[in-house]
């Protein structure tokens, strides 16, 4: 009997888990609307609108780690319920912060959450889905996120005349796609896969039979078993031991070149850019509108590409794709022209297609399954990191070098486009137990 799948119950999973990738998207997205509010009433110079906007990754590489040994040492479920909790509370705190300490101090606590989600929720559908639909079901992961972000973006704009108090109602209206998540988590099963390393061999055969059918649950547990086999309880030193480190570089190296690829700057600082070529500030939020429905298109065609095409393919063209785009960019900023908008939507549009989803894929399914958790964390931490260095220094960069500033993200993804053509390896179709061999990982 071939293996055949429940595909309404893995969809409607991976949704509720991928509601942690909305509330992402919100955090991520609603510091772009907010900044020109926050800039009157905080005075904030070039400095602190870096912090203050890089505040929530520094809170996401925490959330990382904290998420790691959660979902390690009680599960996947439980560490989802924790960062829906921490979404929830810091969107209200943001939204009644007395200074600008106070706010960057609680958009940090949000990064906490936004960590814990952008690692725990790609794992988890990655471990429940089967090896022909998992590109799919991660990249619904991506699907929240940017609806999050565009759904965001409309409501900045519908909130842009409520008066200087406007980005108060931003931040704190976070808080219901939050209570909607905590609510959502309850219905979620635990990962098969970390049932297993658990001992929980019979909750785990019970979770495989609602995914598929008897020869998929009867696959499953021998792969997972065999996998698991001879292998350690999960610690960071084992992710850097020899014959698991050039995967775990791998991963660094792609959520790491995910960020400096340069394309969150035009997301967070979307109003800088257009004001510096003189565009109202009600034009400046409806380039945010734009950019979050572009963002969501192709992130739908992402989901349609990645088990067909492919991770590697889909990587190749993003990183060349945006180099090009970036030259056109720094030419256009220059005349201060306005048709600079249309290569930074097809800049959004190319990045929302391949490397956005694409490295969430690829990170969610290289590593593993005996250190998934901890491996996962580190290169998640990375990507904070490098997040982090990018939105914080742009506003230092941009306010020196202007238009100039894009010929660094250029050079960033030529260098990429080599590391992906030599380092990245084809995983479409792959079983996550057979990422080993395709790895070479031993």
């Amino acid at each position: 009997m071939q293996p055949s799948y429940n595909r309404s119950y893995i969809l409607g999973i991976s949704f509720i888990s991928a509601l942690g990738g909305y509330l992402f998207g919100f955090d991520f997205a609603v510091i772009a609307g907010a900044l020109p509010f926050l800039e009157q009433q905080f005075g904030l110079t070039a400095y602190w609108e870096g912090l203050a906007t890089g505040s929530l990754a520094i809170g996401a590489m925490l959330g990382c780690i904290v998420a790691g040994r959660i979902a390690d040492a009680f599960g996947r479920r439980p560490g989802l319920l924790v960062a829906a909790s921490i979404f929830g509370i810091s969107s209200l705190a943001m939204a009644v912060s007395p200074g600008r300490d106070a706010f960057i101090f609680f958009r940090f606590i949000a990064g906490i959450g936004v960590g814990m989600a952008s690692m725990l929720s790609p794992v988890y559908i990655a471990e429940i889905a089967p090896a022909s639909l998992r590109g799919r079901m991660v990249a619904i992961n991506q699907l929240t996120v940017v609806t999050g972000i565009l759904v965001t973006n409309l409501v900045n704009y519908g909130l842009r005349n409520n008066g200087d108090d406007a980005w108060r109602w931003m931040f704190g209206l976070g808080a219901v796609p939050s209570l909607l998540f905590v609510i959502g988590t309850f219905f979620l099963p635990e990962s098969p896969r970390w049932l297993v390393k658990a001992g929980k061999k019979d909750r785990a055969a019970a979770v495989l039979a609602k995914i598929g059918n008897e020869s998929y649950v009867r696959e499953g547990l021998e792969k997972i078993g065999a996998s698991m086999h001879g292998q350690a309880a999960p610690s960071f030193s084992a992710v850097f031991r020899k014959g698991l480190f050039p995967v775990v570089l791998t991963g660094i190296l792609l959520a790491v070149f995910q960020q400096l690829c340069g394309i969150n700057v035009v997301f967070n600082y979307t109003p800088k850019i257009f004001e510096s070529i003189g565009v109202s500030q009600d034009g400046q939020l409806l380039q945010t509108i734009f950019i979050g429905g572009i963002n969501l298109v192709f992130t739908l065609a992402a989901m349609a590409l990645v088990d067909k095409l492919g991770r590697k393919p889909l990587m190749l063209i993003g990183s060349g794709g945006l180099a090009v785009l970036y030259l056109i960019v720094v030419a256009l900023l220059g005349k201060g022209s306005a048709d600079v908008s249309w290569f930074l939507l097809a800049a959004i549009g190319v990045y929302a297609m391949t490397l956005g989803p694409v490295t969430w894929v690829l990170i969610s399914e290289i590593f593993p399954n005996a250190v998934r958790g901890a491996a996962s964390t580190v290169a998640i931490v990375c990507l904070w990191a490098a997040y982090f260095v990018l939105v914080f220094t742009f506003p230092l960069l941009f306010e020196r070098f202007k238009d100039a500033t894009f010929y660094l993200y250029a050079g960033v993804c030529f260098a990429g486009l080599v590391f992906v053509w030599f380092r990245v390896k084809e995983t479409k179709g792959k079983t996550l137990e057979e990422m080993e061999e395709v790895f070479n990982v031993h």
